[in-house]
């Protein structure tokens, strides 16, 4: 019995010291261009800019497949910063800037059908069917998924309401 705990033991730490030195004399370094573009993404993974993820939307982005105000949670920031990033010309002509938003179910109207939180990326909402809904504001990535298959309207995406994490003082205007 000890003889048969001893081997395993031995087997199985070679084999764990060698698959850790096959994983760092092995491997494979990325493109880190691809990696920077994807930290500066939001990484809500919504699918708004056609592509799977933030991973794919950060890989044509470096290919140059892809145009820089690809990703619509990320708003004017994110496409000023790509663009600098990038060092490519920005066209924020058709860009609306509508500052950062969250979905809101109106209560009144919600009819508790489950269409917006099958098709919520993050899962920012609860509910079930024949209930009425709730948005988690700190999950919600503001994609617009669920305002596009609200059949009553019920959920409708307003501006971000300010707490004391996100207030901040405007600047001061200057008197001509």
């Amino acid at each position: 019995m000890i003889a048969a705990l001893t081997s395993l033991t031995l087997l199985g730490l070679a084999l764990g010291l060698g698959l850790g030195y096959a994983a760092i004399r092995l491997k494979v370094e990325g493109n880190p261009l691809i990696e920077e573009l994807e930290a500066m993404l939001p990484g809500s993974q919504c699918g708004q800019c056609g592509f799977p993820g933030c991973t794919g939307a950060a890989t044509a982005l470096a290919e140059g497949r892809a145009p820089i105000t690809l990703c619509p949670p990320g708003g004017r920031p994110l496409v000023e910063a790509l663009a600098a990033k990038l060092g490519v010309e920005a066209d924020l002509s058709g860009m609306a800037d509508s500052g950062p938003q969250v979905a809101e179910v109106v209560e009144d109207l919600c009819i508790g059908c489950t269409k917006c939180y099958k098709v919520c990326p993050t899962d920012a909402i609860l509910g079930a069917a024949k209930q009425i809904h709730a948005v988690f504001r700190e999950a919600c990535t503001a994609c617009g998924k669920c305002v596009d298959v609200c059949p009553t309207e019920a959920t409708r995406m307003i501006p971000l309401p300010a707490t004391l994490q996100t207030w901040y003082w405007s600047k001061p205007e200057v008197p001509a």
